[in-house]
């Protein structure tokens, strides 16, 4: 029965594989060159939109629109998978690692695919520096812990720094220049074009044919903090910031990368005991990041990573040193 089971699910994706957007029901070609213009490249962005979005996208009306979904959904038989459906699926995550040993144990083998890292603390804490390590050790071949993938860095506050990219590279023997050449950087100048960065990422994937494995957004809540300011704002700010955070969810979801994200700090006020930081966003960064890292500054130039929260690890540290190289243990 069980095998039953298993080979009818195997036979509806190979079916679905099969299937474009020409094949839901009243679409045609002027409708499906909208679609594509406005990012729906296939079904399961069809099938994960909200009405809206395609509305906006294609000019149909709302009950059309509706359909176009519930037809998407219905070739893509997006119901219930097994736990041991989503254990297959978890089988392809991979796990880049930092150069660190310690660093990597605490997060159970490096920073994973199919997520969403989030590391924050004060200004020099080192948050770019691993955005850095993770560009070019992504590269890496898999075997050899990386990803074997190319890069996006959409960069906020003009941290990226190539010669940096080139002494990491340097440190674990691999050409700079062909690193260099597999990383896309891109500036984001608002919060606008940020979010649009982000949705421009699985275009460079499917239109392009990129093998993105990494997306880094250094930093995330930059502009967001910048452009809307009091608590009058705070309502508009977290829900744009709900949004962006949603489509690199589903990005690491649908094309399995890792995205690693930093954020920036404040203090509490009202803590009189301990350590009063906090990430910058709330609940609404806190609950979209799978792996949420806290980096502090440790003695003699140190830095400690804390693991704040994780579906499945432990809280625990680990100390790491910034070097030429990369980071290396304590």
């Amino acid at each position: 029965m069980q095998e039953l089971n298993d080979n009818t699910t195997v036979k509806k994706q190979k079916v679905a594989e099969e299937k474009d957007l020409f094949d839901i029901p009243g679409v045609g070609a002027a409708t499906v060159e909208k679609l594509q213009m406005g990012g729906f490249q296939d079904l399961m962005a069809v099938a994960v939109a909200t009405p809206g979005e395609l509305i906006d996208a294609t000019g149909v009306g709302e009950a059309v629109a509706k359909k176009m979904i519930a037809s998407a959904r219905s070739m893509l038989d997006m119901g219930f998978s097994s736990g041991l459906d989503m254990l297959e699926k978890r089988k392809n995550i991979i796990k880049i690692t930092t150069g660190s040993k310690e660093l990597d144990k605490l997060l159970g083998g490096g920073v994973e695919t199919n997520g969403i890292t989030e590391t924050y603390g004060q200004y020099g804490s080192g948050k770019s520096q691993l955005a850095h390590i993770l560009a070019v050790r992504a590269q890496m071949p898999v075997a050899e812990g990386g990803a074997g993938g190319q890069v996006v860095f959409i960069d906020t506050e003009s941290t990226f720094r190539p010669e940096r990219i080139v002494e990491i590279a340097k440190g674990v023997g691999i050409n700079p220049d062909e690193v260099l050449r597999n990383i896309k950087v891109a500036r984001a100048y608002n919060s606008d074009h940020q979010m649009l960065l982000a949705e421009k990422v699985e275009d460079l994937i499917k239109k392009e044919g990129l093998n993105i494995k990494l997306v880094v957004v250094d930093s995330l809540t930059a502009h967001f903090r910048a452009e809307f300011v009091g608590r009058g704002t705070l309502a508009d700010r977290q829900q744009k910031l709900n949004k962006h955070m949603h489509v690199l969810s589903k990005l690491a979801d649908t094309q399995n990368i890792c995205i690693y994200v930093t954020n920036q700090v404040m203090s509490k006020p009202d803590q009189f005991f301990g350590d009063p930081t906090e990430a910058i966003g709330g609940n609404i960064v806190g609950h979209n990041s799978q792996t949420r890292i806290y980096i502090r500054k440790g003695k003699k130039g140190t830095r400690v990573a804390k693991l704040v929260d994780s579906p499945y690890l432990p809280d625990g540290e680990a100390g790491f040193v910034i070097v030429e190289k990369g980071i290396e243990d304590v």
